[in-house]
């Protein structure tokens, strides 16, 4: 597999797995490699020694965390996209519970991605590994039986809303509200001014934030609408100014490439990384569904939320 970062058989990892301390993680996104390197380091601070191992991002691995596969073939969105990717997803799920089986970490987090996680928690927690998973789906919202299939997969659910810890304490599930680090990270008095000049506009420009997603299929599905987007404002209001900080240098080269289509260039800057600042320094934000949405309220910026779904694109206008 192209993709493969570290031999699964390694001895390595087999005498690692074994040390004072192991910790099995798997995240399937931008934002779970956050969560997950803000809890690495957390727990390293009790822990110094500890083991990582599973799959992770680039934050994770920074904080010395051992990816065994590449994070991005489980960044997929849309049944469309996962049927494509199944098998792979399968063969990766077998594997790591089969290491897992085998040298039984102290604990399993699963970090987000729930089709992929909760599947992988239950099957780990039956064979008598401890099972945690950070952020709950929405079951409070939608297919409230669900709450069955968690109940059986994890020992302990962290939610970061209350709200999500109060329905959890209702079925019976143990569960800690442990908050977002986003509302630390995050200071309440947004700095415009400065992050405007940092990226060289002046007060008076108009400036609208772009954020299609951190994946390679968010950009492929949601980046055109939002060009589209673009086009509309402009013809209605010819001075806007776009700004779109790519998730990192893949994503840049591809936002890239779609620019190059335009037969007209439009009046949009592509930085890499630099999100926050991004979204501080404009007057409004259109972006997808996700993790972007929080970062953008505790900013206190207007937004526009979207999201594609087989090929419709749905926009959710906040009230």
């Amino acid at each position: 597999m192209d993709d493969h970062i570290s031999d699964i058989n390694s001895p390595k990892h087999a005498a690692a797995v074994q040390s004072s301390l192991t910790i099995g993680i798997v995240v399937g996104e931008m934002s779970g490699d956050t969560l997950g390197a803000g809890l690495m380091r957390e727990i390293k601070k009790h822990y110094p020694h500890a083991y990582f191992v599973g799959i992770g991002g680039e934050k994770m691995i920074a904080e010395g965390f051992h990816s065994l596969f590449s994070m991005e073939r489980l960044a997929v969105m849309g049944i469309v996209d996962v049927l494509k990717r199944l098998p792979e997803l399968m063969g990766v799920r077998k594997k790591l519970r089969n290491l897992f089986l085998t040298y039984p970490p102290d604990i399993f987090i699963g970090i987000d991605a729930p089709d992929f996680n909760l599947n992988l928690e239950s099957t780990l927690r039956a064979g008598g590994v401890k099972t945690v998973h950070y952020v709950s789906p929405s079951v409070w919202a939608w297919r409230q039986g669900r709450i069955k299939k968690i109940a059986k997969a994890v020992d302990l659910m962290l939610t970061l809303l209350p709200f999500e810890a109060r329905f959890y304490e209702m079925h019976d599930v143990p569960v800690r509200f442990v908050g977002h680090p986003l509302a630390d990270q995050i200071p309440l008095e947004k700095a415009e001014k400065t992050a405007r000049l940092s990226f060289g506009y002046s007060e008076s420009q108009r400036l609208v934030a772009i954020l299609p997603g951190s994946r390679s299929s968010e950009i492929k599905n949601m980046a055109p609408v939002f060009i589209e987007a673009v086009k509309w404002c402009l013809q209605r209001q010819p001075d806007l100014e776009f700004i779109i900080p790519a998730a990192n240098q893949a994503r840049k080269i591809q936002l890239l490439q779609l620019m190059s289509e335009e037969v007209q260039p439009l009046p949009i800057r592509i930085v890499e990384g630099q999100a926050h600042e991004v979204m501080a320094a404009s007057d409004a934000v259109l972006l997808a569904s996700g993790t972007a949405t929080l970062e953008a309220m505790l900013l206190k910026k207007p937004m526009v939320v979207a999201y594609r779904w087989h090929g419709l694109p749905t926009l959710l206008f906040p009230g």
